[in-house]
C-alpha cells in the first residue's frame, strides 16, 4: 500500500485525501492547528458559534459531484437550506436591493431598478450559464501543465472573453450603478478587481443568480465534518497540532515530512498549505519560485474579521449583507493599486443565527463581519477599534436601530492572524487572484518541477480560490499522484 502524507487540512487536502484513499493509498493528513478544516474552522464563545472562514455556499453541483464520486450525497451528512432572499446589498442612498432566491424574481428586481434590464439580464445570464458549463466540463478539471489543455471548440469560440473584462461587458449592458455593483460582486470571490477579471468568469453570475445561495445547517464546518467522516470511512488518518517543519528529500525526491522530532516517511507528499510557505519547507535549491516571484503576483485580499455576539435579535438585516454604501472603486484601489487601510471601507456582514437558531443563544444574534484589506498591511489595536466603530455606526444607520450598546463581545482576526494561523503569504485570506496572467497553466504548478513526488493543491494552484475550486483542486492533485507517482513506481 502506497503511503501519502498531506500537509494541511483545508478543503483541497480533505478532498485529495478521500480520492487517494479510495484508490487504496495509506493517507495521513497533518494539520498544524487544533481543528481540522484549515480556514474553515469554528470559533465557539459564550454559547455562540462562528464559521471563521468561508460563509457562502455556492455551486452546489460541485459538492454533489464530490460526494457522488464516493456513492454519497451531501444530505447523507448535512441539511442544506436555500436562502431566500439570498442576500441584501446596502447603498449610500439607504435604498438597498434584496436579491431573491429565484432567477425569475431577480429578473423582476432588475427590471424595477432599470427598465429593460430584466431582458438584458436574461441574455447576460444565458451566456454566463454557457460559460459555466464550459468551465465545469472543459477547463477547471485540467492540471495546468500546458496551454493546450484550454483549446477546445467551446473555448475557441469564447477566446475573446479571455481578453475582455467582466466589468467592461457589464458596463456596456447596464446603466444602473447599483445593478453594476451587484453583477461585479461575485468575481470578488476570484480575488481580483472586476476590471482585471476576464469576461469568461461571468459564470460566477450564473452561480449566484441561478444555482443560488445555500446554507448548511450548523455552518460551513458541517462540510468539513462530512469530508472528514467520509475520509475516515475510507481509512484516512488525521493528526492535529502537527506542525510540519520540513519536507524531507533524497536525491531530488520527496520521501517524507519532519513533524517536531518525528520523521514520517511516504511515497509522495501533497501540500494543501500555503504554496509559498510550503516551498520554505524545502532546501533552497529545491524551491521552484523565488521571493521575487511571489511578490510580483496579485493576491486575493486579506481581511479584518470580527466575530461578534449581540445581546438581542437585530432588525432589517439578512443572513448575508453587503455594505456597498461607500465607493467601490476607491476601496478596490486601496487594496490593489495603492495598498493602505481603506478610508471608507466596504464590508460584508453575516448573521447566520437568523437562519440557524443553534449558532447563538436564544434571543441573541451571531454576527460575522469582514473588511477586505490589502495583503501585508500592519494591524494594531487602535486601528482595529477604529474600524469596528466605523462598521457599527454604518450598520446602525443603514438598519435604523441602536446596536453598539448591545455588543456582548467582539473578537478580531486580522492580517497577522492569517499569517500566524495559516502561514498565509502576506496574510492573504483566500489565495492568488484569477487574473488573465494567473489562470490555468499560468498559476503555480500542481506538481513540483524540481522535486519528484511532491505535489500541491489549493487556492494558489489550479483551478483557483474558493471552496468549490478547492474540492476540484484536491481531485486534480490526487489524479496526478495516481497517474505519475503511483503508476510509475509500480512499473
Amino acid at each position: 500500500m502506497r503511503k501519502i502524507n498531506i500537509i494541511g487540512s483545508g478543503f483541497s487536502s480533505l478532498s485529495a485525501a478521500c480520492y487517494l484513499a479510495k484508490i487504496g493509498c495509506d493517507v495521513t493528513v497533518y494539520e498544524k492547528n487544533n481543528q481540522l478544516g484549515g480556514r474553515a474552522r469554528t470559533l465557539e464563545h459564550e454559547g455562540f458559534m462562528f464559521d471563521m472562514g468561508p460563509s457562502w455556499y455556492w455551486m452546489p453541483d460541485v459538492f454533489e459531484n464530490f460526494f457522488k464520486d464516493f456513492d454519497k450525497k451531501p444530505s447523507d451528512y448535512y441539511e442544506l437550506l436555500r436562502l431566500n432572499p439570498a442576500y441584501k446589498v446596502f447603498f449610500e442612498d439607504f435604498k438597498g436591493i434584496e436579491i431573491p432566491g429565484s432567477f425569475e424574481e431577480i429578473v423582476d428586481v432588475f427590471e424595477k431598478e432599470e427598465p429593460g434590464a430584466g431582458e438584458k439580464l436574461k441574455k447576460f445570464i444565458a451566456d454566463a450559464g454557457y460559460n459555466y458549463r464550459v468551465a465545469m466540463d472543459k477547463v477547471v478539471h485540467k492540471p495546468g501543465f500546458s496551454p493546450l489543455e484550454l483549446i477546445t471548440p467551446q473555448t475557441i469560440a469564447k477566446v475573446n472573453q479571455f481578453f475582455s473584462t467582466i466589468s467592461g461587458k457589464i458596463r456596456k449592458v447596464f446603466t444602473s450603478e447599483k445593478l453594476i455593483q451587484i453583477l461585479e460582486f461575485p468575481v470578488l470571490f476570484l480575488g481580483a478587481k472586476p476590471e482585471d477579471t476576464p469576461l469568461f468568469y461571468n459564470f460566477m453570475n450564473y452561480a449566484d443568480f441561478v444555482l443560488g445561495t445555500w446554507y448548511p445547517k450548523g455552518g460551513m464546518v458541517q462540510i468539513v465534518n462530512a469530508m472528514v467522516s467520509l475520509g475516515k470511512e475510507l481509512g484516512v488518518k488525521y493528526e492535529t497540532n502537527a506542525n510540519v517543519n520540513e519536507i524531507i528529500t533524497e536525491k531530488g525526491v520527496a520521501i517524507g515530512l519532519k513533524i517536531g522530532d518525528k520523521i514520517e516517511k511516504s511515497d509522495a507528499v501533497l501540500s494543501g498549505a500555503d504554496y509559498a510557505h510550503t516551498e520554505k519547507l524545502l532546501n533552497k535549491k529545491d524551491r521552484q519560485y523565488s521571493d521575487k516571484y511571489w511578490n510580483k503576483k496579485t493576491f486575493a485580499p486579506s481581511s479584518l474579521l470580527f466575530f461578534v455576539g449581540f445581546n438581542k435579535k437585530l432588525k432589517n438585516v439578512y443572513h448575508h449583507n453587503l455594505f456597498f454604501d461607500k465607493s467601490f472603486d476607491n476601496h478596490a484601489s486601496e487594496i490593489y493599486d495603492d495598498p493602505k487601510w481603506p478610508k471608507e471601507p466596504l464590508f460584508y456582514a453575516s448573521f447566520p443565527s437568523l437562519t440557524d437558531s443553534e449558532v447563538a443563544p436564544l434571543g441573541k444574534e451571531c454576527g460575522f463581519f469582514l473588511v477586505p484589506l490589502a495583503p501585508g498591511l500592519e494591524c494594531d489595536d487602535s486601528l482595529i477599534e477604529e474600524y469596528f466603530n466605523k462598521l457599527m455606526e454604518r450598520l446602525e444607520a443603514q438598519t435604523k436601530q441602536k446596536i453598539k450598546e448591545d455588543v456582548i463581545f467582539k473578537i478580531p482576526f486580522c492580517v497577522e492572524d492569517f499569517k500566524k494561523d495559516y502561514n498565509s503569504y502576506k496574510g492573504n485570506a483566500y489565495g492568488m487572484a484569477n487574473t488573465l496572467t494567473q489562470t490555468a497553466f499560468l498559476r503555480p504548478g500542481i506538481k513540483s518541477k524540481k522535486v519528484k513526488n511532491l505535489y500541491f493543491t489549493g487556492q494558489l494552484t489550479v483551478p483557483g480560490p474558493g471552496v468549490p475550486p478547492a474540492l476540484i483542486s484536491g481531485k486534480i492533485a490526487a489524479k496526478q499522484i495516481e497517474k505519475i507517482t503511483l503508476k510509475t513506481s509500480a512499473l
